[in-house]
């Protein structure tokens, strides 16, 4: 069952976000801290906009998710003046880049980097995920059109994701739902696709 998200769901959510944060696989060997990724590609878009965050309720818990936001600049706006100072105690700035836990602490403390002049015309974003038990059943390809519907709904024209490149599962399904690539120069490890909400 697809339906929108509740508090209750945030720990299973958490659990969903760490085992599949490793491009699609389980990432929970990566980061001492298991709450690091969900706190970065989850709990913010769950905070500053409820109304977008939908899940795959398996009849016992979440499943899996998709969360975003309709205004990328927005979300920049209010993780900088809500979100950070809501996690800095946890999670204060790294000195470094060495570990990939202080890789993940800089994408925390830089929301700005969200803001890419080749994705204006493309102004919400989404994060899904789903475990992995339950992928290829049709439940993501319900969420995003959730997702879409909420966002046309709200008169959002587009809407884009950055994956990781080596992450081809995931590209098949994108590219099976319409997304197409979005041209971002120095884009790093990452691929940038888009596609309209209607």
């Amino acid at each position: 069952m697809i339906r929108a998200a509740e508090p209750a769901d945030l720990p299973a959510l958490y659990d969903v976000c760490v085992r599949t944060a490793d491009a699609g696989g389980d990432a929970r060997h990566l980061y001492p801290d298991q709450d690091l990724m969900p706190t970065i590609f989850l709990a913010p878009y769950v905070a500053l906009d409820p109304s977008l965050a939908f899940v795959v309720d398996d009849g016992s818990r979440a499943v899996g998710y998709v969360v975003g936001t309709a205004s990328t600049e927005e979300l920049v706006r209010r993780w900088r003046s809500e979100w950070l100072p809501a996690v800095i105690d946890r999670y204060p700035a790294p000195t470094s880049s060495e570990t990939p836990t202080d890789q993940m602490l800089g994408l925390l403390h830089q929301p700005e980097r969200m803001i890419v002049p080749e994705l204006a015309e493309y102004p919400a974003h989404l994060h899904i995920d789903l475990l992995p038990e339950y992928q290829g059943k049709g439940l993501g390809r319900q969420l995003i059109s959730r997702f879409l519907g909420a966002l046309a709904a709200r008169d959002v024209p587009a809407v884009h994701l950055g994956m990781v490149t080596a992450n081809v599962g995931a590209r098949k399904f994108y590219d099976r739902l319409g997304f197409h690539v979005i041209d971002v120069p120095d884009a790093g490890v990452l691929t940038y696709l888009g596609r309209a909400t209607s």
